[in-house]
């Protein structure tokens, strides 16, 4: 009995050592002009990375503790309250809901993952500025704004790659993520994360330069310029060698233009006005040169179209009886105005006939696990309202030019 409670404990302290010893390898430390810079590479949902990032503030007791994030980020990570705090309907007429529904989708993957181990995304990194205060040491936010990020690799993308970055974000709902701690381990090595960067600049050049290689040097800039002789840095396990090779430069870290957002390229303002434009050439020709009963078809044709289709967009999102009536109403308008798509309103309809509750708000971060939470919880319903219908009135547009050529 006593040699298995010795093999016990003499595993239990194996375990222990080896979990140091993965911790240890997760250290960079440079030495820049007499400071000292350690950086902590990690993995969002990891415990392991959770427990390196408190052990070392506690033992190193650096003056500044860097972490990747920029201050909306520090926000919401900080702020339990932030999904009861938000105005859908502001977000709404704020045109901001692709966003939101980009982030929604971000963090039910993040989410998905961070159940196998316990940990919730970004935990480390808020752990990481919770010791800062609670040791009375600087925080820096080193990170740049999320807003400028997404904008610049928006801007910078072609539109099939945009559609191909689109249709993965939302094939990740689908996903079923297995983790564990081993598998978290390995993500956090370089070599694998040098491979999976490699194959994602193949895929997405401009997205990969704009999220992690600007980013990298963004934070390398804000790592060296952190006050104190020794400087902890928590960032993502992938940033570290980018980040290391600016610090290790020995030359001043240059971020001229980084914060930029670049202007929208002219097809983006000229393509919405094209499908208005041929519309109405194909009515003004049909008025002289065709029968008028071609055009009372062709109008038939392009309100059916329209309407119908985004009308079960808002039908499959479950939306409300008065959603999927507007819906019919609003989709061939809003087709031939490109200020304003048949998702705006029908989610505005939507927010105003079944406005989120308190606890729908304050279960986002938990519906979102799994496709039927999205469907449940009123908030992101409004949301799938907004993308179905504006699906359906994407394919109804084209549904009704088919049909013009069988018409004129």
């Amino acid at each position: 009995m006593r040699h298995e409670t010795s093999c016990t404990e003499q595993t239990n302290l194996e375990q222990v050592q080896n979990q140091q010893t993965a911790a240890e390898q997760d250290l960079h430390r440079i030495n820049m002009a007499g400071r000292e810079i350690i950086l902590i590479g990690t993995a969002h949902i990891s415990r392991e990375s959770v427990d390196t990032v408190i052990r070392t503030i506690e033992n190193e007791h650096p003056h500044s503790v860097c972490v990747e994030l920029d201050e909306q980020r520090y926000r919401h990570l900080t702020d339990k309250n932030r999904w009861e705090n938000l105005n859908i309907v502001q977000v709404i007429k704020g045109g901001q809901i692709p966003f939101l529904m980009a982030n929604l989708a971000l963090a039910s993957f993040q989410r998905r993952m961070g159940l196998h181990t316990g940990v919730k995304p970004g935990e480390e990194l808020a752990v990481a500025a919770q010791k800062a205060s609670e040791m009375n040491m600087n925080l820096v936010l080193v990170d740049r704004s999320i807003r400028i990020t997404l904008l610049r690799a928006w801007r910078k993308t072609g539109f099939l790659r945009k559609m191909q970055l689109i249709s993965t974000m939302f094939a990740g709902l689908f996903e079923k993520q297995e983790l564990d701690e081993e598998e978290l381990s390995k993500i956090r090595q370089t070599d694998t994360l040098s491979a999976m960067l490699e194959e994602m600049a193949e895929v997405l050049p401009q997205a990969k330069t704009t999220l992690v290689d600007e980013r990298d040097r963004w934070m390398a800039h804000h790592i060296a310029a952190a006050p104190g002789a020794k400087i902890i840095a928590v960032v993502g396990a992938a940033h570290v060698p980018g980040i290391i090779g600016h610090l290790n430069a020995g030359a001043p870290i240059d971020i001229t233009g980084l914060d930029v957002i670049p202007e929208k390229p002219r097809y983006s303002k000229i393509v919405p006005w094209i499908i208005p434009l041929v519309v109405a050439v194909l009515f003004v020709g049909g008025f002289f040169f065709a029968d008028r009963s071609q055009l009372y078809d062709a109008a038939t044709a392009w309100i059916l179209a329209n309407g119908i289709l985004a009308a079960i967009g808002a039908a499959l999102a479950l939306g409300h009886p008065l959603t999927i009536v507007s819906a019919f109403i609003a989709a061939p308008i809003t087709s031939l105005n490109p200020t304003i798509g048949a998702g705006f309103v029908t989610a505005l309809v939507q927010a105003y006939c079944t406005p989120p509750t308190v606890a729908d708000m304050e279960k986002v971060a938990d519906d979102v696990v799994n496709l039927r939470g999205w469907w449940h919880n009123r908030m992101t319903r409004i949301v799938l309202v907004f993308f179905f219908s504006s699906l359906g009135s994407t394919i109804g547009t084209f549904v009704a030019f088919g049909w013009f050529k069988n018409i004129f």
